[in-house]
């Protein structure tokens, strides 16, 4: 009868015998165990978010148990811990009424043996106790110990808790795996409050899209957004809801991101080759890479190929994600004349980018998705152009603004003046993302960041103490001490790495090589046992690598290059054998906005390393290093 029940609950028509024996041996076990207590059983529970299933939840008393069998399994393999880890993470941190609940983690190897076990807490403290490792005979005694562990403790209202919302804020590559499947933004993240607008922005602009489309016009829209709000996300949700062959409605998004075109291009080819895979079809990794770079491509090829191909594109929606970042007209000029052999190339990167949609005959809609403080890299135009660009050649042109297009990050307020006697330029407040996603535990780490780069120690002493029991950000001279720490607070798969600055040419006495390439495949997306991969902590990534993605926990190694002082932020260059001063302004911000980049790329938690420096090499001399990290201490960040 219970095997029956699980069958009918299952969306799998196409269950393994091995399936219904694993059901069989889990019932087996359970039942004698649970006739002394009183609560709710759910057998494959789904975890929405990650597409996988919990084998058994168990609710008694004031516990939530998560349960992973392997049945027949006589040893406890890593996977499996990481298994039932990441299932009771996702409880803990996305379903409402599980936050305050304790939760004990069981990897069940039935024929395993084992020394006993040992119930304590995380360092987090967060009621999800440390994992527990049992076999066949042991999960009588687990539940006993853990009800005595929380002894006093009201138990949990299992009709309430059935009802409870599920709120995921994915990593930017499960929300890609989950968009390209299918779903819509709405499903996969979170629905409260304070991030609505995110569904709002994603309304707006298809509205814009449908209108577009209707009245035959070409139409821009300029999409702001705080580091981690989910700009590129919003992106994501348009080009795959945009996409219909039928009707030869096709959508791509557009980055000048390589290494974050390069990361989800093969987390989408392997997430397709392998759903083939359990249909029983087998498609090559060639073919899958075709088909996901369909909506999502490097706007450098996209632009190469509109220069060889002087036909209208075949999208008719365009989204330029980070579009502050494309080229001015001298570096494109620049890069034409030696690369591409037209010395009389004479547009800008918006320009012609503009006017490649502009072919179209009948409609087009360009979607520009914008940072705030993000360029890092010379020769960015900044929005400045991509409105410039508009007023010189293309008046016809229908212009959506987010209304904090003026704030001074996004670098628009003066030329934004001309439009003010332009036809056709509409307001929408809906075209902005006040709300970082990237850190679902806390949204003032955006503004944190922004007032330690103004020196605003005041605000940023404030800002801290609202998000320290959320996510703790701590400060050390010893990258040892760093590496131990990212270790002991990351659980599961929770994928932990050091970044740093381009410049930091003086962390080499550190192991720590900023000239070694990393490759960013196989950082962003390798299991623990490989060695290229970030949980290696051998390898680095700079702010071009991880800017428009992130990590759980981040270790952020502060060199030379970007020093503190009463007087200003001091920027330097290291050039032959010692340090330069970078005069230029636009320098200075590069600079600037690439700490704010790496500073911004932690979901859980960061540690930030100012190393010790050392009195006998005159390049990492201790008073170079000495002023930043007093300035962190005196923001308040704790000491380790």
């Amino acid at each position: 009868m219970i095997l029956g029940l699980i069958v009918r609950g299952s969306d799998d028509s196409s269950i393994r015998q091995t399936q219904h024996e694993a059901w069989l041996q889990q019932i087996k076990i359970l039942q004698p165990i649970l006739t002394q207590y009183t609560g709710a059983i759910y057998f494959e529970y789904s975890i929405p978010r990650m597409g996988e299933r919990i084998d058994v939840l168990l609710l008694i008393g004031a516990v939530i148990f998560v349960i992973e069998f392997k049945v027949g399994a006589r040893k406890y393999p890593q996977y499996g811990l990481d298994q039932v880890c990441d299932y009771a993470l996702d409880l803990k941190n996305f379903h409402e009424m599980s936050h305050s609940q304790y939760i004990v983690p069981v990897l069940l190897c039935t024929h395993a043996t084992t020394s006993g076990f040992q119930l304590g807490s995380t360092p987090q403290n967060d009621k999800l106790l440390l994992p527990v490792l049992g076999n066949l005979h042991m999960l009588a005694d687990i539940i006993r110990s853990s009800l005595s562990f929380v002894e006093g403790e009201d138990p949990i209202d299992i009709p309430s808790w059935e009802k409870g919302n599920y709120s995921p804020t994915p990593t930017i590559v499960e929300a890609a795996k989950a968009l390209y499947k299918g779903h819509s933004v709405a499903e996969i993240a979170r629905s409260d409050a304070s991030a609505v607008n995110l569904h709002q922005t994603s309304d707006a602009i298809s509205d814009i899209i449908h209108q577009s489309n209707k009245h035959l016009n070409k139409t821009i829209c300029f999409v702001t957004g705080v580091p981690g709000a989910g700009k590129t996300l919003v992106g994501l949700n348009i080009a795959t809801q945009h996409l219909d062959s039928e009707t030869g409605l096709f959508s791509v998004l557009l980055s000048g991101n390589g290494p974050l075109v390069q990361v989800l291009q093969e987390a989408l080819a392997l997430d397709k080759i392998a759903s083939e895979r359990e249909k029983g079809n087998r498609l090559s990794k060639k073919q899958a890479l075709s088909e996901v770079k369909a909506f999502i491509q490097n706007i450098h090829h996209y632009r190469d190929d509109c220069i060889i191909d002087k036909r209208p594109p075949a999208d008719h929606v365009a989204l330029f994600d980070e579009a502050q970042r494309a080229w001015n007209l001298q570096q494109t000029s620049n890069f034409m004349r030696r690369k591409k052999n037209l010395p009389d190339f004479n547009q800008s990167e918006p320009e012609f980018l503009i006017s490649c949609m502009d072919r179209h005959p009948d409609w087009g809609v360009i979607v520009c998705l914008i940072g705030g403080g993000q360029e890092i890299n010379t020769g960015e135009a900044g929005i400045s152009e991509w409105i410039d660009a508009l007023n010189r050649s293309f008046p016809a042109w229908h212009i959506h603004i987010s209304d904090r297009l003026t704030d001074s990050e996004y670098g628009a307020g003066e030329v934004l003046k001309s439009l003010e006697n332009r036809d056709h330029v509409y307001c929408n407040p809906n075209l902005h993302l006040q709300i970082s996603l990237r850190s679902f535990r806390s949204e003032y780490v955006s503004l944190l960041v922004k007032q330690l780069l103004d020196l605003d120690i005041e605000s940023a002493c404030k800002t801290r103490q609202k998000l320290d029991a959320k996510y703790p950000i701590v400060i050390t001279r010893d990258l040892s001490k760093a590496k131990q720490w990212m270790k002991k607070m990351a659980r599961g798969s929770e994928r932990y790495g050091i970044v740093v600055s381009s410049q930091a040419e003086r962390l080499k006495p550190l192991a720590l090589d900023v000239k070694s390439p990393v490759n960013p495949i196989h950082w962003f997306l390798g299991e623990k046992d490989d060695v290229r991969s970030s949980y290696f902590l051998e390898s680095v990534a700079t702010e071009f690598h991880i800017q428009g993605l992130e990590l759980d926990w981040v270790c952020v190694t502060w060199d030379a290059d970007f020093r503190y002082s009463k007087e200003g932020w001091k920027n330097h260059s290291f050039r032959g054998s010692k340090w330069q001063k970078i005069h230029k302004e636009e320098r200075q911000l590069y600079q600037k906005n690439a700490y704010r980049v790496l500073l911004t790329r932690a979901r859980q938690g960061m540690v930030i390393v100012v190393p010790q420096g050392n009195s006998e090499d005159k390049t990492r001399e201790p008073g170079y290093y000495d002023s930043t990290f007093e300035y962190l201490k005196e923001i308040g960040f704790k000491v380790i």
